[in-house]
């Protein structure tokens, strides 16, 4: 009772609703809460006039006399019901389930109050208002003044109406039972619900299954003998108790702290319960609507402290996926990407602004725990989506049209990339996926949207995700003779939009070999060994990352900006020794730089990017840069690698081979050459190491200029 007069003494002229904790209710009058569970129509509304009639005597002044009505919201039983458990039984009776939003609708007007008035002429008779009840009006059959019958119309503009919302919510993918297919349940929401989730958010529900007929057609009145279920939704909360809080706004938000109570709000919803807060704070279970979390004093000093240690980047790396071995600077990549950078947003007209999301792709043999980051990452981050390569479709990834089973209107389903907006989007077998899968991706990575143009529908979705992708080679194993383009064969186009690529080998070495299989040995103790010192408990890592990402917002210092565009410049001077031009580092590379050096300081706490930020900052790019943009003829860096898919050793070479090529032919005065004769003979004229392949390719780019003609395995030049 403490808890609820102190909401009702704080109400704010926009929200009238008053959450009641259904633990406390339960501790308090048990038979009270088993009636509300099973009569939750007949004791609700009780709840209601009790609250406002206390409202009116206790809190307001003696001049109020009018004031919004108050609603109850109940949450937190004790038993929560997953979706295919509901039943009949179930029907008008309070139940709590947790899903993840696929699709909500826009804001319907739901008719509350109707007044009608009298068509006939020389009446216009208005009876008084007509109330809304079970969802139906009871239109007068005669005027009361003129007695005519069937005269009576509803006058739209003073009748009174409520804002409602349709939400379908489906199973999250650890509820579903090995073998089944998720399944999905329609939620009605109103008031100041509306709007209060959006798809990809997991979300606990609590409110009234209800169960309504169906017409078999519009116009008839038959109905069928099959009924429509929906949750008449009482109160709602974001369900990420494990998961770091989303700083969902548009722009950076302003987070409010309150020293003297110690609290920090940060946006989301949590199941804790208030113990440990101060007697001004609100529990952190009591915020349904706006997602507020708040952080107790202590967690909030923990927080503080941890960020103030010299140490923090390595115990956070350190804590990061802790069973997984070693794959030091692959976590420093990761981590960066759970920190990220600063949204920024340019003036009207000057564009749309930078990005702040980090991409992050991983290459490597099989069995280096690739698969196993991502799953950890797809549990940490906020609205983390984890898909498959091979199972994912482009209109899977991005959006798709279909059908509403109920309206019959055409309507549009978000995939994977929109529902993770705001979050991290895990691929798995990236080099798996269709080239139509692929191609969706580039507007994605860079400009962080979704185009739509289907049956109709012309939209532009947002799509604010970071994605972490995984890729094999295509020979199962990773060949070092070629180039990450080569070997995992993906668009040139699309690797470019990949901030960081990590190339994660498996080598024999027995020294390393030996450290590994002591690590596995010991995951499988019946009692593992203890951590290694320093290492972060994942509630506060979750909750520091949460925190940095919702206050932190790093600006670059003078310091920092002259280290960035010398660190660029340094990075382009590479390509420019021995006479030749090749590109070391493109404006891409100078963005990801600015990314990282913003999550590097978030780490620390600091409102400021230093140099030693800026510093990492380059040997973490110029590590994945030596990987994959290593040309393995020359063994130098070459961003035309991933830009083109050639460096420019390979264009020198095609160019020789062509040159040579066309030497032997003209000494065949117009024979045909068999591809093999002239592999041999380039052998050994020439210093070119060239392979069969390269030859048909050179062949084939003869015939495209017009300078020969192919037949099978033989050329003949024109």
């Amino acid at each position: 009772m403490r808890c609820a007069r102190r909401q009702l003494s704080v109400l704010s002229t926009q929200d009238y609703s008053l959450n009641l904790d259904c633990s406390h209710l339960c501790s308090y009058d048990e038979g009270l809460y088993k009636l509300l569970v099973l009569y939750p129509q007949e004791i609700i509304p009780v709840f209601d006039v009790v609250t406002n009639d206390y409202y009116a005597q206790e809190i307001l002044d003696a001049d109020e006399t009018e004031f919004p009505q108050i609603q109850v919201r109940t949450f937190n039983l004790k038993d929560r019901k997953a979706m295919r458990d509901l039943n009949p039984a179930d029907i008008d009776q309070m139940i709590c389930v947790r899903g993840m939003v696929t699709r909500t609708t826009g804001i319907i007007p739901d008719l509350k109050q109707a007044v009608f008035r009298c068509a006939a002429p020389l009446c216009g008779y208005t009876p008084d208002p007509t109330f809304v009840d079970r969802g139906r009006v009871t239109e007068p059959a005669r005027c009361a003044k003129c007695q005519a019958a069937g005269t009576m119309t509803l006058i739209h503009n003073m009748c009174s109406f409520a804002n409602k919302q349709q939400i379908r919510m489906q199973e999250t993918p650890d509820a579903i039972p090995e073998g089944e297919t998720p399944h999905t349940v329609s939620l009605c929401v109103f008031d100041d619900l509306v709007d209060a989730a959006k798809p990809g958010d997991r979300v606990e529900v609590t409110g009234v299954y209800r169960a309504v007929p169906m017409r078999v057609a519009p116009g008839q009145r038959t109905l069928r003998a099959v009924y429509k279920t929906y949750v008449d939704v009482i109160h709602l909360r974001k369900d990420e108790a494990e998961r770091m809080r989303n700083d969902a706004s548009e722009g950076e938000r302003a987070v409010a702290a309150d020293a003297t109570q110690g609290v920090v709000t940060l946006g989301r919803t949590s199941a804790d319960d208030d113990e440990g807060l101060e007697e001004g704070a609100t529990a952190a279970a009591d915020a349904p609507l706006s997602a507020e979390t708040t952080f107790t004093a202590q967690r909030l000093a923990s927080i503080r402290a941890l960020g103030a240690q010299p140490n923090v980047y390595e115990s956070l790396v350190r804590s990061l996926a802790p069973s997984i071995w070693e794959l030091d600077d692959v976590k420093k990549g990761i981590l960066c990407q759970l920190f990220g950078g600063t949204n920024k947003q340019l003036a009207a007209g000057s564009g749309k602004g930078f990005r702040g999301e980090l991409n992050v792709l991983l290459v490597g043999d099989p069995g280096v725990s690739k698969s196993q980051l991502l799953t950890y990452v797809n549990k940490l981050a906020p609205r983390g989506i984890y898909t498959s390569g091979r199972g994912s479709s482009a209109v899977g990834l991005t959006a798709y049209v279909t059908r509403d089973p109920e309206t019959r209107e055409t309507v549009l389903e978000s995939g994977a990339l929109v529902l993770s907006d705001r979050g991290v989007c895990c691929i798995d077998e990236f080099d798996k996926m269709s080239d139509s899968a692929r191609s969706m991706l580039h507007e994605v990575m860079e400009q962080q949207t979704v185009s739509i143009a289907k049956a109709g529908i012309i939209a532009t979705l947002n799509a604010r995700t970071s994605v972490l992708a995984s890729a094999n080679p295509v020979g199962s194993r990773y060949n070092p003779r070629m180039s990450v383009v080569e070997n995992i064969q993906l668009p040139p186009t699309l690797l470019s939009r990949f901030d960081l690529i990590y190339l994660v080998l498996d080598k024999a070495n027995p020294a390393t070999d030996r450290r590994l299989a002591r690590h596995l040995v010991a995951l499988h103790y019946a009692t593992p060994p203890a951590r290694a010192a320093g290492v972060v408990d994942a509630s506060l890592l979750t909750d520091y990352i949460s925190y940095a990402r919702a206050h932190v917002h790093p600006e670059l210092s003078d310091g920092a900006a002259k280290a960035l565009v010398e660190g660029y410049v340094d990075m382009r001077r590479l390509g420019c020794g021995s006479g030749k031009r090749t590109i070391t580092a493109t404006p891409r590379q100078l963005e990801s730089l600015i990314r990282l050096s913003e999550a590097l300081a978030r780490m620390r706490l600091c409102a400021i990017v230093g140099t030693e930020d800026v510093e990492e900052a380059l040997r973490l790019v110029k590590v994945a840069m030596q990987q994959a943009a290593m040309d393995p003829r020359t063994g130098t860096i070459d961003m035309d690698k991933i830009l083109t898919g050639y460096s420019a050793s390979d264009r020198r070479q095609r160019a020789q081979l062509a040159d040579a090529m066309r030497g032997l032919l003209a000494a065949k005065a117009g024979k045909r050459a068999r591809l093999s004769e002239l592999l041999a003979a380039i052998k050994e004229q020439t210093t070119l190491e060239v392979s069969l392949q390269e030859v048909r390719d050179a062949a084939v780019a003869l015939v495209e200029e017009g300078a020969a003609t192919l037949a099978g395995d033989s050329v003949t030049l024109k």
